[in-house]
Parts: structure tokens; C-alpha cells; sequence
């Protein structure tokens, strides 16, 4: 088959390039312990949008370091008891979408909480203030200041308190939550089940935020992960820094939280994607200790999977 990476074979033992910070679980247990401090305040107000069966609703809670985070929030109208529920994240400075193309778990009897990550498209707030550059991206957002102030750290308890309040509502059955999305969804799909592992399913698609060494080694520091290569450039040009750097970047690399992972595990992977490079989404895959199974698609790229949304929907209906 064509290659922009390594066969097959070799993508399933391939065990990722970024280094682990000898702190990582006690840098991401401190944080869990901020995130489960903070008073979530969640408030819903009724959306103008309305279909017969299902109500729709802005959910709002206060996330780390104070910020207001936003979702969208659909539930089944009449619901008869407890049912499961879904968490969705959006792809790389997007937004949670339209509430029309979330309805069909709604008509499933499931309710779907989507959402937006501070400072990107939506109306989530960030609330900033950070030493160092800004310039261009989340990835390095705090880069140069304490590890604690990364905003991918931030954004990644988003989605865990997402799902903490989603499984505290009490339409919602707690044992009955997952959680999908592609690119950075996927990636905050595997943070969320990492650090919420209630999560028993999930789908994630392509996920973004892997093993960035190899993303620089392979020459792809581009499109989505354009701002690594933006970094060098402007703040350490000879790569004085380049092991601080990639070692400071594994706090926020999702394929050393991916052994945290409980829940039953279906992921989606193009073997063409130049964008997420296929080795590194197996960096991450391969370290998941939990059942799971993946949807590979050999002449695909960063692109719409075809079936792939069906096949997450029928996994779904084993919550």
C-alpha cells in the first residue's frame, strides 16, 4: 500500500519518540486535585433552538485557573429514567458546531454534551496569563512558563470536568457515558477518558497532540503543528533547548496518559495522514492496556472516514 510512514507492522509496535517527564503522574494528579477544588457553578440556559424531541440547552461551568466553559447540551425529551450519555470535542481551533448535527443521539435516547475549548471558535473563555510567547497556537501556550500553566493542561481538565457533570445530572446514568470526536477531538476524547475514567467508551478519530518528537523527526511540523516549528524558529533557533523543550511538551502528550484509559477503546486511523502522522497516533494506541480495536483506513488521509461516524454510533449503542 502507499506509505507516508511506516508499514503496518511496524506502526503496531511502535512505542512513540517524545520523552515522559519523570513527574508526569504526579504533575497530572495535581491537577485532577485543582480541577476537583474548583466550584463548577454550572448553569443552563435554553437554547433558541427546539425540535419536538429533545431539549437543547448553553451548559456553563467554571473550569481551572476561573475560566467560563461553555457546551452544548441536548436531551431526549421524556425520557423514562437514567440513559447514557455522549461527550464531544471539535477538531483544532473550531468550535462545538451546530446543535442540527447532534440530533441524532438525541432521537437515541441519549443526551450529548459538546464542548467548546477555551480561547478557540466557540464561546468558551480563556482567561490567559501566562510568561513567554503567545504567538500562534495552544500547543505552546506556556511553554516557557511553569509546567502548570500550559493551556493544554487546562483545556484537557475541561473535558474531564465536562464529563463529571454530565455524569451528575440525574437524567444521565453515570455507567453510560462516552466520549468522540477527531483530530484534537480524538486527542481530548483520550485525555477525557484518561482522567475522567468513568468513560466506558470512546472514538476517537485521528487524534492530534502525540508524540511531537516524531511529528519534528518526520519533517511534518506543519498545518496543525506549525507552531512547533514556530517556536524554534523565533525562540531557539539553534535548538539549544531542544530536549527541554519535547520533554516540557510530554506533560501534554496524550500517548503518556493513554495507559490511564478504562473504558473499551474503537479508533479511527487514516494511513495516509500527513496532518496527524499515523506513528503517532499508534504511540498512543499502544499503550492502551484497556479492549480496544481500531478502524484503519489505508488510502484515507486527515479527512472524513467513510462509515466511520455509523460505526461510532452502533458502538455507542452497547453503552
Amino acid at each position: 500500500m502507499p506509505l507516508v510512514d511506516m508499514p503496518l507492522e511496524k506502526l503496531y509496535a511502535y512505542k512513540g519518540r517524545n520523552p515522559r517527564p519523570a513527574d508526569f503522574d504526579a504533575y497530572w494528579e495535581r491537577a485532577i486535585a485543582e480541577m476537583k477544588a474548583v466550584n463548577p457553578e454550572v448553569e443552563l440556559v435554553k437554547a433558541d433552538f427546539d425540535v419536538p424531541f429533545a431539549e437543547c440547552y448553553h451548559l456553563y461551568f467554571t473550569g481551572v485557573r476561573g475560566a467560563r466553559i461553555h457546551a452544548k447540551y441536548i436531551k431526549p425529551k421524556g425520557a423514562a429514567g437514567p440513559h447514557p450519555a455522549v461527550v464531544q470535542f471539535h477538531g483544532y481551533t473550531g468550535r462545538s458546531g451546530d446543535w442540527a448535527d447532534k440530533l441524532g443521539y438525541a432521537a437515541l435516547g441519549f443526551s450529548l454534551f459538546s464542548m467548546d475549548c477555551r480561547g478557540q471558535g466557540g464561546l468558551s473563555e480563556d482567561t490567559g496569563g501566562v510568561k513567554g510567547t503567545t504567538h500562534h497556537g495552544h500547543i505552546i501556550r506556556g511553554l516557557d512558563d511553569h509546567e502548570d500553566q500550559l493551556l493544554f493542561r487546562h483545556i484537557f481538565l475541561d473535558t474531564a470536568q465536562l464529563a463529571g457533570i454530565a455524569m451528575s445530572m440525574p437524567e444521565v446514568d453515570p455507567d453510560r457515558v462516552g466520549a468522540f470526536g477527531g483530530s484534537q477531538g480524538g486527542a481530548l476524547t483520550i485525555a477525557c477518558a484518561a482522567l475522567e475514567p468513568r468513560i466506558k467508551r470512546l472514538a476517537p478519530v485521528y487524534p492530534f497532540l502525540s508524540d511531537y518528537r516524531r511529528v519534528w523527526e518526520m519533517d511534518l511540523a506543519e498545518n496543525a503543528y506549525g507552531e512547533l516549528r514556530t517556536f524554534f524558529r523565533q525562540f531557539d533557533p539553534q535548538h539549544e533547548r531542544e530536549e527541554e523543550i519535547f520533554t516540557r511538551l510530554g506533560y501534554i502528550d496524550i500517548q503518556h496518559l493513554a495507559g490511564r484509559i478504562r473504558g473499551e477503546v474503537m479508533m479511527g486511523v487514516g494511513l495516509m495522514d500527513r496532518v496527524c502522522p499515523p506513528s503517532t497516533q499508534f504511540a498512543a494506541y499502544n499503550k492502551i492496556r484497556a479492549p480496544k480495536k481500531l478502524e484503519i483506513y489505508p488510502d484515507y488521509a486527515h479527512e472524513n472516514l467513510p462509515g466511520f461516524a455509523d460505526k461510532t454510533m452502533a458502538f455507542f449503542l452497547g453503552l
